[in-house]
């Protein structure tokens, strides 16, 4: 079963983070307008929040993000200031923004607030399933985690006999580095398709993780691009690289989830639709 997050609002589940973490700002925090670095769709979420109550927003995004992301942030009245695609550039720039602006920032995954929004995907799924429908597994993909442990927070309170098992993209592959160690880890080297998952862990993420989750799976993109091509030539809805891990993780794993109730979020469907990977 499926949690379409494509459909939401700004095209993906980021934008319920975003506008919770927004909306418990007060009026005071929030008067300078808010600010993030994101790859694109938080980036869409809080320009999103920043137009619904009416203040401004200053977001960071580097210079290689899809440009349909950078489209829609503009679309909904932000300023972007673009950077070198580095965590380091994100963070360097992004405080200048709040030095500059005095903007209030809403991070993309490190966050209990933001956490707490992108809980309420897999709440939904949850419920919208019912009491007939008992889920062995619910997945996710990981990039920063706020995802992550919202779906692993959600699933521990509303559905315990399910498990959390997350798909990650084998280029940027720093969350089960981080799931085995316990510390934030590097990944090795970035190269991937899946553009939206390239952040590592956050602080306030990975200890829920390590608590909530029981595997992380990596996958190739050969092996993303194929899920992802099947969602749209099987379920006729388009979906982003990014959203496609997790199901590419149980493709390749079929055997380990034969048999089982398995609830997926698809996480979004903001895809450049100039430069599809086939």
């Amino acid at each position: 079963m499926y949690k379409c997050e494509n459909f939401q609002k700004i095209g993906a589940f980021k934008a319920r983070g975003g506008m919770n973490a927004a909306l418990r700002l007060s009026q005071t925090e929030r008067q300078n307008g808010l600010c993030t670095h994101s790859s694109g769709n938080h980036a869409q979420a809080v320009a999103f929040a920043a137009s619904v109550l009416g203040v401004a927003a200053h977001v960071v995004m580097p210079r290689t993000a899809p440009q349909v992301k950078k489209d829609a942030v503009l679309g909904y009245g932000a300023t972007i200031i673009e950077c070198e695609p580095t965590q380091e550039a994100r963070e360097t720039t992004l405080k200048q923004v709040i030095d500059q602006t005095g903007a209030a920032m809403i991070h993309p995954y490190d966050d209990y607030d933001v956490v707490a929004g992108q809980a309420t995907a897999a709440m939904e799924l949850i419920e919208d399933a019912g009491r007939d429908v008992a889920f062995d597994v619910l997945m996710a993909p990981v990039g920063g985690g706020g995802l992550l442990s919202g779906t692993a927070l959600a699933t521990h309170y509303f559905s315990p006999g399910s498990v959390v098992i997350a798909g990650e993209p084998a280029g940027a592959a720093d969350a089960i580095l981080s799931f085995k160690s316990g510390q934030i880890e590097k990944a090795p080297f970035i190269n991937t398709i899946a553009d939206g998952l390239l952040s590592s862990l956050g602080h306030k993420n990975l200890p829920i993780i390590r608590q909530h989750v029981q595997d992380i799976i990596l996958v190739s993109d050969p092996e993303i691009i194929a899920a992802m091509r099947l969602i749209w030539e099987r379920m006729k809805i388009i979906i982003e690289p990014s959203c496609a891990v997790p199901l590419a993780a149980v493709l390749k794993n079929k055997a380990t989830f034969a048999g089982k109730k398995v609830g997926i979020i698809l996480t979004g469907g903001n895809v450049d639709l100039g430069k599809l990977p086939w």
